[in-house]
C-alpha cells in the first residue's frame, strides 16, 4: 500500500488500440469490459482548458481495476502525449480514492515534489512527479455514483463466465451510468 495515497485502486493503460487492448485482457481471463466513449469532457491539461475525446474501458481481475485508454481528436492530453513516447501503449498511471482531490492536489504541489498535469473537475486528478517523473497518479474523487459504477463492473467480474458479452457499453446520457450489451 502506498504510504502517501493509499491502496491503489486502479492501473490506467494508455493504448493506441482499444479494441485490441481488450482482447489482449479478455484472453488472459480479465474482464467483462465496460467501455465508453467520451466526447467533449472539458478537461484543463497544463493549466489550459480543452475539450478531450477519448474512448475507455473497464475490467476488474480482484481488487484491481484495469482501464484501457484510448485518446481521440486532436486535442494534447496526456494520454496523446503518453502515445507519442510510447506508441506501443503501456501503464500511464496508478489511480487512488481521494475524499478531497482539490485540498490533496494543492497539499502536493505545495510540497513541490507533484505538478498537475491534467484535471476534470474536482472529480479527477492527474499528477505526475517532479523528482521521478513516468507512471502518474490519478486521485478520484469517491463519490457515490463512481461506487455504484465500479460496483456494476466489479460485480460483473465475479461472475462472468469468460465468454458471454464481454464487451457491454457505459451511457451516461441519463447522467447515471446505464449498462447495455455491445
Amino acid at each position: 500500500m502506498s504510504k502517501r495515497f493509499g491502496p491503489i485502486v486502479q492501473q490506467g493503460y494508455v493504448v493506441p488500440d482499444i479494441d485490441a487492448a481488450m482482447r489482449h485482457w479478455l484472453a488472459r481471463g480479465v474482464g467483462p469490459f465496460f467501455l465508453e466513449h467520451l466526447r467533449g469532457m472539458d478537461a484543463v491539461v497544463d493549466g489550459a482548458r480543452v475539450k478531450t475525446e477519448l474512448k475507455a474501458a473497464f475490467a476488474y481481475s480482484g481488487d484491481q481495476q484495469i482501464e484501457v485508454i484510448q485518446p481521440l481528436g486532436t486535442t494534447p492530453t496526456i494520454y496523446s502525449e503518453y502515445l507519442a513516447a510510447h506508441p506501443e501503449g503501456g501503464l500511464q498511471h496508478l489511480a487512488f480514492w481521494c475524499d478531497d482531490v482539490a485540498a490533496k492536489v494543492a497539499a502536493l504541489e505545495a510540497s513541490g515534489s507533484f505538478r498537475l498535469r491534467q484535471a476534470y473537475g474536482d472529480a479527477h486528478a492527474y499528477l505526475d512527479s517532479t523528482e521521478q517523473p513516468g507512471v502518474m497518479i490519478q486521485l478520484m474523487a469517491r463519490t457515490a455514483g463512481m461506487d455504484g459504477l465500479f460496483a456494476i463492473i466489479r460485480t460483473a467480474a465475479e461472475g462472468w463466465d469468460g465468454a458471454t458479452d464481454p464487451v457491454r457499453k457505459i451511457d451516461w446520457s441519463s447522467s447515471a451510468p446505464v449498462i447495455r450489451s455491445a
